[in-house]
């Protein structure tokens, strides 16, 4: 008899979460199905398989998704070009970019940036930068004059 403890059963769903993470996390990238099983420690057809039956929708699909949320994010609270947006979310193609952006939101980038107001008007000033600004600028406690001779 061997002191062999039992394995801890790991449930399949939490090698997909780690594929999942990766998406999230680094959809910038240029990620590929095999970088996301290669996460998972899947084969490519295996991984596509279990991850649509565990989250609904291919790994290809829930990584455009990403990358399309985060460019209509951009397109809101930025005033970077369609071709910046696009490159920045991870796609290469401003075409195939501009053809699966209208078909999830209904509108193009161009017109889905024209429904919000312009980056401009509500662009964030860290506030550090605010402090920085709002500080008096003449000195209180002396400190503008020289050093005091007694």
């Amino acid at each position: 008899m061997g002191d062999t403890a039992p394995m801890a059963f790991v449930p399949p769903a939490r090698h997909l979460l780690r594929a999942k993470d990766l998406a999230d996390a680094r959809y910038a990238e240029p990620l590929k199905v095999d970088d996301l099983a290669r996460a998972a420690g899947l084969s490519r057809a295996h991984f596509s398989e279990q991850f649509r039956r565990a989250f609904g929708e291919s790994p290809h699909a829930y990584l455009l998704t990403r990358r399309l949320e985060r460019a209509a994010a951009l397109l809101r609270s930025t005033d970077r070009s369609v071709a910046d947006v696009c490159l920045s979310v991870g796609l290469q193609s401003v075409g195939s970019f501009t053809t699966s952006f209208t078909r999830t939101y209904g509108v193009s980038p161009t017109a889905y940036r024209a429904a919000f107001p312009p980056a401009a008007q509500h662009a964030r000033v860290p506030t550090c930068v605010l402090r920085a600004y709002g500080r008096p600028q003449r000195r209180t406690f002396r400190e503008d004059s020289g050093p005091t001779e007694s």
